[in-house]
């Protein structure tokens, strides 16, 4: 690892490590999704343990299989590096507490805005069938409080984390480093989504630039792990109570994405500038 070098392009690897990463971590991902869902099946007595809709117990293993598929990348790269973990997540600093809750306060409003603009100018796209509050709601809702966090730094350990720097090892002038990584943990992290909608393909590999570049401007991982969180709790929390008392679908199928998610990818982008702008105070009164 060398600390004189900016957040993505901190770690120097054999050429074969990123590519056992980049092909194993998705794999790992499939392999534990499947097998938590083949379960769920047999416990709810499912004839299709892979419909779309999402059970409490069907989102409860997706969130931990996510969320160990975080912890396996993690393990993965500390082995092939011998770099300590508190150090891949933040490799020139102390990992800051401080950073995010700053940041979880700011995601709080980018993400309140943008999903409320939506609600408001696109209310077709939410997809929402009317509130409702049942007992699936309040399973459900338990479900993305208690265990949405974990999915959402699964994620951000396996991409930004792990694969970010990762790919970006290939290459050593810092830039083009930097570039390689984004590009490859970005349209893995879309592949994985499964859509076949190119609005919500394009959206999600918005998603994981955005989040790529918080890390890198920022030095670490506090604010793409304060945005994804308070993103998918408060978008969570939102579709269970409007879902009309029952589960929640998941359909990212053609023709169920539109231009409303610019708004949303507008959201992202105003969190890059407002963690650049905070790093860039913080650096001047350092």
């Amino acid at each position: 690892m060398d600390t004189t070098r900016p957040f993505g392009a901190h770690l120097q690897m054999s050429w074969w490590k990123p590519l056992v990463l980049v092909l194993a971590l998705p794999l790992t991902l499939v392999v534990l999704q499947i097998a938590a869902y083949v379960i769920v099946g047999v416990v709810e007595g499912s004839d299709d343990p892979f419909a779309p809709g999402l059970t409490p117990l069907k989102s409860l293993a997706a969130n931990l299989s996510i969320g160990a598929t975080g912890l396996v990348a993690i393990l993965l790269l500390v082995w092939m590096t011998r770099v300590p973990w508190r150090l891949l997540l933040t490799p020139q600093r102390a990992f800051d507490r401080r950073r995010l809750i700053h940041y979880g306060a700011g995601a709080v409003v980018m993400v309140g805005a943008g999903l409320g603009t939506v609600a408001i100018v696109a209310p077709e796209s939410t997809n929402w069938t009317g509130f409702a509050i049942t007992g699936t709601t309040v399973a459900l809702l338990a479900v993305t409080l208690l265990t949405t966090p974990i999915q959402s730094i699964g994620e951000e350990l396996t991409y930004r984390c792990v694969m970010l720097p990762a790919a970006a090892s290939w290459l050593r002038a810092v830039r083009p480093a930097l570039t390689v990584g984004l590009v490859v943990s970005s349209l893995i992290f879309a592949a994985v989504h499964g859509s076949t909608d190119p609005w919500l393909a394009g959206y999600f590999t918005l998603v994981g630039v955005s989040t790529g570049l918080m890390a890198i401007v920022s030095g670490g991982m506090e604010a793409p792990i304060a945005f994804h969180v308070v993103n998918n709790v408060i978008a969570g929390v939102l579709n269970n109570m409007m879902s009309g008392g029952g589960e929640v679908a998941i359909d990212r199928s053609t023709d169920t994405g539109d231009a409303s998610l610019l708004i949303l990818g507008a959201a992202n982008l105003a969190m890059v500038a407002f963690i650049w702008g905070y790093e860039r105070r913080h650096r001047a009164t350092a």
